[in-house]
């Protein structure tokens, strides 16, 4: 326990926030692994400026559950069918998704993946003329999911186009429209399915028409990968979607036998136009209370309806303002203290879904650029290296996972810096979160820990180690550490 302002550093005076803990006493116990997506985009690309850094990092993190999102910008990097078949041809070609996807698989090193080419090919849907797409497959087309309703209302062409795209990765192939067998070779196991993306914006599709798709999605692929588990929704927006999230997870509206192993949906902090650090530090952290309250409420759902479903929080993150738009073209004006205020925001979601016993807590992406997410990116796009976002999060897959027990932790001091205290195998772990733009001297609950710390200063390198001095430790602006004891 900590009691009154403790001494800081030769120079720093008293603490500005004290932690207490009381380690024998558990307020949860964590189902919670950390990890992030990958979206596919050219950068991904062998060749490019970020691809060896990318997925180099990417196995380095040895992260679970890494969701794998080959998405609708980059119609020829994510559609292996992209017109039509007829009775005399069909349009099956990988050869510029297997890349990018060999090279995923190998770099998740056999930990289990969230796989999910989300985008159905826009062929599919009832539009007033054909949909284009562009022939260089590095461009973007954000017009490319149009239509809202299926020309075949059955969902069984749906259905079929997942499973032969499955079947051509765990396989080794498939026989097409017109019985026409397509060898791939490859073998992998795909534990987890995820139905979409993102379905309350892509096509605007209605919490029926879900229900219908992923139903058939789901009994398609059962067939060709009997083993693997499927994820539901994807909602980028759930606080504006409880209904959507009430009727999906309702056994009575899906076929007899069909499964709903989980349930996932996303949140970005998204700050106004013109706000910088001063105001990120309570930008970023009131709206991710208001995403837990959100979790909150799912949760309430899901145990009512559907306890068995796990969560999965799969895209967490903060877009600045115009961005992808306006900051497509020279590299954006992202100050450098952007990236330990967005580390800051994931860790501070990360220990809090904990405590509410979310399965999967997802860091949205790999890999953004100009054009293409830059705020989000965990990988400097110039030069392959990783970010502050990246470093947050190894330091979190590195320290926690499920079955650890959460105590009673406590700060005094005002709502400066979040802290959680951590039981694991390894001992005991203090998780800190800096929430101002500000240097911040944190009283320690006992001497002789070991952190590890996030800060501006550790830039695109990892974190650096530290031994607390008097029991105080200060923390730079937006700074995220752990404090061990072993």
């Amino acid at each position: 326990m900590v009691a009154g302002p403790r001494l800081g550093a030769v120079g720093q005076g008293p603490s500005d926030s004290d932690v207490s803990v009381t380690w024998t006493r558990t307020t949860a116990v964590s189902r919670s692994t950390p990890t992030l997506q990958v979206v596919v985009n050219p950068l991904l690309r062998a060749g490019t400026t970020a691809h060896d850094g990318a997925f180099a990092a990417l196995k380095a993190i040895h992260a679970k559950y890494v969701r794998y999102v080959p998405w609708f910008p980059y119609p020829r990097l994510v559609v292996p069918e992209l017109d039509s078949p007829t009775g005399a041809a069909t349009h099956w070609d990988f050869s510029l998704i297997d890349p990018m996807t060999r090279d995923f698989m190998e770099a998740a090193g056999g930990e289990p993946t969230v796989m999910n080419f989300s985008t159905i090919p826009a062929w599919m849907f009832r539009t007033d003329k054909p949909v284009a797409y562009a022939p260089d497959a590095d461009a973007l087309n954000w017009d490319y999911v149009q239509g809202t309703e299926l020309r075949d209302p059955s969902c069984r062409e749906l259905g079929d186009y997942f499973a032969r795209l499955v079947g051509w990765y765990v396989n080794g192939g498939f026989n097409d429209e017109n019985g026409r067998v397509h060898t791939s070779g490859l073998h992998y196991k795909f534990p987890i399915w995820e139905v979409l993306n993102e379905v309350d914006f892509e096509h605007h599709t209605t919490a029926e028409q879900y229900a219908q798709r992923y139903d058939a999605i789901v009994e398609a692929i059962r067939r060709v990968s009997p083993a693997t588990k499927f994820m539901g929704l994807g909602l980028g927006a759930p606080s504006d979607n409880g209904a959507m999230i009430e009727y999906f997870l309702d056994p009575a509206h899906h076929k007899p036998g069909i499964p709903l192993d989980y349930v996932s949906y996303h949140f970005y902090a998204t700050p106004a136009q013109g706000e910088g650090p001063d105001t990120w530090q309570f930008t970023f952290f009131s709206q991710a209370d208001g995403f837990l309250n959100t979790v909150r409420y799912a949760e309430l759902i899901r145990r009512r309806l559907s306890p068995s479903t796990k969560t999965d929080t799969d895209e967490i993150g903060s877009i600045l303002p115009g961005d992808p738009g306006a900051l497509s073209g020279p590299p954006p004006s992202i100050p450098g203290r952007y990236w330990n205020a967005a580390g800051a925001l994931f860790a501070y979601v990360y220990a809090n879904l904990a405590a509410q016993g979310i399965d999967i807590v997802g860091e949205s992406q790999l890999v953004g650029y100009p054009g293409q997410f830059p705020s989000v990116t965990m990988i400097d796009w110039r030069n392959g290296r990783p970010n502050a976002r990246y470093w947050v999060l190894k330091l979190l897959v590195d320290h926690f996972h499920p079955g650890d027990r959460l105590v009673a932790t406590s700060v005094k001091g005002g709502g400066d810096v979040f802290a959680q205290g951590f039981v694991t195998p390894a001992g005991r772990t203090l998780l800190l979160v800096n929430r101002r733009n500000r240097t911040v001297d944190v009283g320690l609950p006992a001497d002789g820990g070991t952190a590890e710390i996030v800060d501006e200063g550790t830039g695109e390198n990892a974190p650096r180690e530290s031994r607390p001095v008097d029991q105080t430790l200060p923390l730079a602006p937006f700074a995220v550490a752990t404090v061990s004891w072993r």
